[in-house]
């Protein structure tokens, strides 16, 4: 185990002016507080603390930072508070301990849901200071190195959480070194049969490949020293998760992969990387397609670097990566190697450390954490931060030329709400380098997006089955839920207006305010809507806004006298919207004073159709059916019988179909056919020759001589359904058909 003194040199060597108190202090009270503690190893477990710590002095981290490592687990596993903590380190230090605690005994639903919290208080933490994430991964790296101490399910559980979250989100930080190891050692558990055989190959191909390496090696280092440019030249082998992973993805064997062996490229200035770029490139053929610059165009987790392939000195496919020593670094350590966390002797914060321009990665962390204040569900959360975490990238431009970095597979839906939420709401189309493209189209490096957009849009919640990127999943959902919400917000103030004028009130939004702590509701929007999910009776809102209401609603006819007429219909079903001093229309056929408009599931009320089904012509009742909206019924459908005892459910309603959105509506009908070839298909043409659909058909009975089957059909209205009928009946192989109502 590290002595004190040791882990004090270790900082010295790349920070002489180090606060050796502040380590001290640290180092005496976490030793002292995890006592005889022990890990699964049989270690002390001090040991853990201490070696997180070893590794943030790998990174060049400052003395704050190691402390805090050496601190980080006292709160959660030993009797130390935050409290003891502020007052002893400073309440700065207090809050980076606290944020690094895991969340104790949440009361949810799944281990999913637990995984998901700890990591949205976890970036949550990180948000607020980096060194968070700096020593969570250093905590959770040393826990993968000792992982062979943990019962084998623990093993497991632990390792694919590293490789689903932890080393992505180490290499959306920029820190390669670290998400290589990360990813290794998961590989190793997840996944043991394939490790073997993978590291096995890539031994022996190193072994056969070990000569040509070394010359090409010398062939580099020759060309940049006949250009006078300053460089080291050096091999590297792909590591066997990323060679796994790539063989899996594109269905690869060991001999078509071209990269397994590569060679860095380290040189002093930018203008080196190009002139080395050049050098090989007039020396050495270059492969088509095989060139990025991410030193123009950086990835998001601000790496640098140029990229290229050669067919190279022995015809050999070579590939390099050229850049300065400055992005190595960054490559390598990624938000650990930037300024903002070291004293520079500079403007600084609070703490003593550098303030500088926000870096992309950390950028997008803070996007990721917007999210957090949409109110996504955790397990929502989880999924749109992997999804996140995990994508590579293409670089698409706006018709202005701004670059919007998107994950690969990305659409110009993702694109909209890439730009800003707004942007994809309204959404309609998008033209991709000047053409009008679908907006499943997949988008390609380079490509430059024009988004159509019409403030009538709502975005379709299929949409969110062909986004990849979270936010736009999450803004689509939630506008989905929004949607949803719009409508029956409305529904519920058309019946609460309706309700109002039958107890000769006027019905405003306001007079709602005073009574929302009687209702249990937080605003209005949220009454409305419940109202209209049928949560919450008009009777109670009355009763609310007036407490001496008195509900005088006749309860609804039964079956028998809903046959005799709409007038009777009217006076009981339609009750619950009567106007008072105004007598009900002697005509049935005119619209009903006070009736909701209804003009179909297009419409801007939830509005479904009862099995039967009801068409323009029809007369019609609705019955609210609590979290689904209304269902429309023909006023002589049987099934209203059920409702005879809960007139609070029933709501008059009306047809107002609009002639310019065409749509049919569902209706169903009983034919008797002769049991002989061709009836079933000669029942089909005579629908399709009227212009109907069949939705569904299923047969009913079968006899030796007829079928008698059902038939969900659509049409346009009660006319267009009779004609329809008439001339089934008219047909030879029909003996009879009629409609069905219930």
């Amino acid at each position: 185990m590290m002595r004190q003194y040791e882990l004090v040199e270790r900082v010295q060597r790349y920070k002489p002016d180090v606060n050796e108190a502040l380590l001290n202090k640290a180092y005496v009270y976490a030793m002292q507080k995890h006592g005889h503690q022990k890990r699964a190893s049989g270690d002390p477990y001090f040991s853990h603390p201490l070696e997180v710590a070893a590794i943030l002095t790998e990174m060049h981290m400052d003395e704050a930072t190691i402390a805090v490592a050496l601190l980080h687990d006292t709160i959660e596993d030993t009797t130390a508070t935050r409290a003891e903590i502020d007052e002893l380190f400073g309440p700065e230090m207090g809050k980076l301990v606290e944020g690094l605690t895991k969340l104790k005994k949440l009361d949810l639903v799944s281990k999913k849901a637990e995984q998901a919290e700890n990591l949205r208080k976890l970036l949550l933490a990180i948000s607020e200071d980096v060194r968070v994430l700096l020593v969570k991964l250093a905590d959770r790296l040393h826990n993968m190195r000792t992982l062979d101490h943990m019962p084998e399910a623990k093993r497991l559980r632990i390792a694919e959480e590293t490789m689903d979250i932890y080393a992505p989100l180490a290499g959306r930080m920029g820190m390669q070194g670290m998400r290589e190891e990360l990813e290794e050692i998961a590989f190793r558990y997840i996944n043991p049969e394939a490790h073997r055989a993978v590291t096995a190959r890539l031994a022996e191909i190193f072994e056969r490949n070990k000569d040509v390496l070394s010359e090409i090696e010398k062939a580099l280092s020759g060309l940049f020293e006949k250009h006078a440019i300053k460089a080291g030249v050096k091999s590297r082998q792909k590591k066997p998760w990323s060679v796994f992973r790539k063989m899996e993805a594109k269905a690869l064997s060991f001999e078509q992969l071209s990269d397994i062996f590569g060679f860095r490229v380290v040189v002093d200035t930018v203008e080196d990387c190009y002139r080395a770029l050049g050098a090989i490139h007039t020396t050495w053929s270059m492969v088509p397609g095989r060139f990025k610059d991410y030193i123009s165009t950086p990835k998001q987790n601000d790496y640098r670097s140029i990229h290229t392939t050669i067919v190279g000195p022995s015809r050999q496919r070579v590939e390099l990566q050229i850049r300065t020593r400055e992005m190595n670094k960054i490559a390598e350590y990624g938000v650990a190697a930037h300024s903002i966390y070291k004293d520079t002797g500079g403007k600084t914060n609070g703490a003593g450390h550098a303030i500088s321009k926000e870096t992309n990665a950390y950028a997008w962390l803070r996007r990721t954490i917007e999210q957090l204040a949409e109110g996504d569900n955790p397990e929502d959360f989880l999924e749109n931060t992997k999804l996140e975490l995990f994508q590579d990238q293409v670089f698409c431009f706006t018709p202005k030329g701004m670059l919007i970095a998107l994950p690969r597979g990305a659409t110009p839906i993702d694109f909209a709400y890439a730009v800003h939420t707004d942007v994809g709401d309204t959404c309609v189309g998008a033209k991709v380098n000047g053409r009008i493209m679908p907006l499943m189209t997949e988008l390609k490096n380079g490509d430059e997006v024009e988004i159509i957009r019409s403030k009538a849009q709502v975005p379709p919640a299929a949409w969110e089955s062909v986004v990849v990127t979270g936010k736009a999943r999450a803004a689509i959902r939630r506008a989905t839920k929004n949607a949803i919400r719009k409508q029956y917000s409305g529904l519920g103030a058309r019946i609460l207006e309706r309700a109002f004028e039958r107890a000769g009130k006027t019905f405003t939004k306001e007079s709602l305010k005073p009574v929302l702590h009687r209702l249990a509701r937080k605003d209005i929007e949220d009454v409305l809507a419940s109202v209209g999910r049928g949560e919450l009776a008009s009777t109670d809102v009355m009763k609310a806004v007036f407490p001496d209401y008195k509900d005088e609603r006749v309860t609804p006819a039964a079956p028998k006298q809903r046959e005799e007429g709409w007038s009777k219909i009217r006076n009981a079903a339609g009750m619950l919207f009567q106007i008072p001093g105004r007598a009900a229309r002697k005509d049935k056929d005119q619209p009903r004073d006070g009736a909701v408009p209804i003009r179909g599931v297009r419409g801007d009320l939830p509005v479904r159709f009862a099995p039967e089904g009801a068409v323009p012509g029809d007369r019609i009742v609705g019955i609210v059916q609590p979290g689904t909206g209304i269902t429309i019924y023909p006023i002589q459908s049987p099934a209203l019988q059920a409702f005879d005892d809960q007139p609070e459910r029933w709501i008059d309603v009306r047809w107002d179909i609009d002639e310019r959105t065409k749509e049919r509506f569902p209706a169903r009908v009983s034919v008797t056919a002769i049991n002989a070839p061709g009836s079933l298909a000669d029942i089909a043409q005579v629908v399709a020759s009227n212009d109907a659909n069949i939705h569904t058909l299923s047969m009913v009975r079968t006899a030796p001589d007829f079928t008698e089957m059902l038939i969900d059909l659509e049409v346009w209205d009660l006319k267009h359904l009779n004609r329809l009928l008439s001339q089934l009946k008219d047909n030879s192989s029909v003996s009879d058909a009629r409609r069905v109502n219930g």
